[in-house]
């Protein structure tokens, strides 16, 4: 099973909902309101909103 990439996150201003990769190059803000939601930290996001859940990406070679 693989490492999930992924995260739901939710924005403590606005309560948008938004995903984002687990490990940042950048920081995010949130699509609505423009808050800051994450910063890189040279791997694992430091993530300033709640995490809602972590997702598992979609398996590669399909059906």
């Amino acid at each position: 099973m693989s490492e999930k990439k992924f995260v739901k996150i939710k924005c403590s201003d606005c309560e948008n909902e938004q995903v984002t990769f687990k490990r940042l190059s950048k920081q995010v803000d949130c699509q609505v309101c423009g808050a800051s939601l994450a910063k890189p930290t040279g791997g694992r996001g430091k993530f300033e909103a709640e995490v809602i859940e972590e997702i598992e990406p979609p398996e590669e070679g399909g059906a």
